[in-house]
């Protein structure tokens, strides 16, 4: 082969293709080879001396303990997957499923009826929210403040001001409550519920009233929230938000040293064609029926 090539030996190949500032010619300094078993027993006495913490942290990453049986009959239950060859449709179809799944769960917990499950976290969900939003709002770029609420996490604030700057969104952090929107110059704003702080509402006016006032001046409200939170609260919607956005880490998914993690974002039909990512929709026949 390296004949066919115009070449006499490998070390002629790599060293003329290789740049030599970054060739070295002496050995690299490496232990001696080690078979599997050796390598594995060294990794483990590494690992072993890492120390397992508690995380205090929060702001949207929490650890979870999954139920034995949930583990048995869902995650570890190869009827999702069957034992066919990853290319074939049995695969493809038993992720479908669990995608629909999702969009369902979202749906029920947000009280919005349209879900997406191809997001990749909370902040790139509220970032393609926002951008709903003055897609929507904005009125071709007449119309460019969002308003972010200080209870936000921190994490989901940064990449939103990043993407706005990119797109001609201005940017207003602060308290929701003392917000003037007489300008109605507002495409739309993000409230946290349960905010970062771990209250249900940001202290002040109530989310609903503030709402109110958003809607007033042709806006819309994006709620960042927590799917595990939404089993106890009253759903986003029942207070005016348009979209919902989040995290699903708190369906058992570790916190993998900060993700990411399954994200979402529920709206209402009347914005479905504005929605980002991938719908899965189920199939009905003449009758209506899946």
């Amino acid at each position: 082969m390296l004949a066919s090539i115009g070449f006499d030996s490998f070390d002629g190949l790599v060293k003329s293709t290789v740049p030599p500032n970054i060739l070295t010619d002496k050995p690299l300094d490496l232990e001696p080879a080690m078979t599997e078993s050796e390598a594995l027993a060294r990794i483990k006495s590494m690992a072993d001396k890492n120390k397992v913490m508690k995380s205090y942290i929060g702001q949207g990453y929490y650890d979870t303990q999954v139920p034995g049986v949930i583990l048995r009959n869902v995650l570890e239950n190869p009827g999702w997957y069957t034992a066919y060859t990853p290319y074939q449709a049995e695969i493809a179809q038993g992720r479908l499923e669990m995608l629909l799944n999702f969009q369902t769960l979202v749906v029920d917990l947000t009280g919005l009826p349209m879900a997406v499950a191809s997001l990749l976290d909370e902040s790139s969900a509220a970032a393609e929210a926002m951008q709903m939003c003055f897609s929507l709002k904005g009125k071709k770029g007449k119309k460019n403040k969002f308003f972010i609420s200080q209870d936000v996490h921190p994490q989901t604030i940064g990449l939103l001001q990043t993407r706005a700057a990119a797109i001609g969104i201005q940017i207003e952090v602060g308290d929701h409550s003392s917000l003037d929107v007489s300008s109605a110059n507002y495409c739309g704003a993000l409230l946290q519920y349960p905010n970062t702080y771990g209250s249900v509402e940001s202290p002040g006016e109530s989310y609903e009233a503030f709402t109110k006032r958003i809607h007033e001046v042709d806006g819309m409200v994006i709620c960042a929230t927590d799917l595990l939170a939404l089993t106890k609260l009253a759903p986003p919607s029942s207070w005016g938000a348009d979209i919902a956005v989040g995290s699903a880490q708190r369906f058992g998914v570790p916190m993998g040293f900060g993700g990411p993690h399954a994200g979402f974002l529920s709206t209402s039909d009347e914005y479905s064609r504005k929605m980002p990512g991938r719908i899965i929709g189920v199939t009905v026949d003449t009758k209506g029926k899946p």
